[in-house]
């Protein structure tokens, strides 16, 4: 089964244009459910039935797996077993029939819009470090993007004049605009700072570390970390955290989840939806603590 479980993972980058750490969860999702499957009944994936996942299920919950780990387990199984019918491999889907895991969805924490002002404001434009690091963040809370999509950025992809960038995540391009403040902070790091870190003419990265090579996940998730602690912000702030809170201060000041799905780059609107459910829930705070009456007795 590796082979297949190899082409599989072919399939995902190829056709899917899934993400390295997409594939790397499918991948070990049914690796571990082929292991299960042949030391608790002899058989190979094909063999397989609803029964045999819903009772992977089941093993899996009494192991302590959390509720969305066993849910992306699941998914994994069905995408899986979906590409072996498309292949011819097996006849039908087990996993589409199996139970289907109860998760609960955790609304995902956003900064306010003070919070985010004191965020951006500590870089200090006195090196090129600092003009680096302004600039990133300026423009992952302008734009909403991922952080792999904000590494992958090239110079090419950003039009000063035209106040915007060009984003080719996932397989399919977008174009997101920018904010004054952005392209300012851009235009600086790209005319002055740039030129002063990259040594390799070849080099297209917008933005490189201070040996003049292409940013990686890890720097700029260690570069977030440092200026939340600097500016003293009691809540755990990602690179999704910029991303999660671009998408809900549109949305509460009147841009339809339509326009934020396109910026966001999400295949559906379902994932979009989830920012509704978040500022329903920030104004039911604010009636619960503002209204004079919210909290009276009856």
């Amino acid at each position: 089964m590796a082979d297949y479980i190899k082409a599989f993972a072919g399939y995902l980058e190829m056709e899917r244009n899934a993400s390295g750490n997409t594939i790397a969860s499918y991948v070990r999702d049914v690796t571990q459910f082929s292991q299960y499957l042949m030391e608790t009944e002899g058989l190979e994936p094909p063999q397989g039935d609803t029964e045999h996942i819903e009772r992977y299920i089941i093993y899996m919950i009494g192991k302590g797996k959390s509720a969305s780990s066993v849910a992306r387990s699941a998914a994994s199984l069905k995408s899986y077993y979906g590409y072996l019918v498309n292949r011819g491999v097996v006849r039908r889907n087990p996993a589409k029939d199996a139970a289907p895991v109860k998760t609960e969805r955790k609304l995902p924490q956003i900064l306010t819009g003070k919070e985010v002002e004191l965020f951006l404001e500590q870089p200090q434009c006195v090196d090129p470090k600092g003009y680096r690091d302004h600039a990133m963040l300026e423009l992952l809370y302008a734009t909403g993007i991922r952080v792999s999509e904000l590494i992958g950025l090239n110079v090419e992809d950003v039009s000063l004049p035209g106040a915007f960038i060009r984003c080719a995540g996932r397989g399919k391009e977008r174009i997101i605009p920018l904010y004054a403040a952005a392209v300012k902070a851009l235009s600086d790091y790209v005319k002055d700072i740039r030129p002063q870190l990259v040594f390799d003419p070849r080099e297209k990265a917008l933005f490189v570390n201070m040996s003049g090579e292409r940013m990686s996940r890890q720097g700029f998730w260690k570069i977030v970390k440092y200026y939340q602690e600097k500016a003293q912000i009691n809540k755990d702030i990602t690179p999704h955290t910029l991303r999660h809170s671009f998408a809900a201060h549109l949305l509460e000041n009147g841009a339809d989840l339509r326009s934020i799905q396109e910026m966001l780059g999400h295949a559906d609107i379902s994932s979009t939806q989830i920012y509704s459910q978040m500022v329903k829930q920030q104004l039911q705070d604010v009636y619960r603590k503002a209204h004079p009456r919210a909290n009276a007795r009856t």
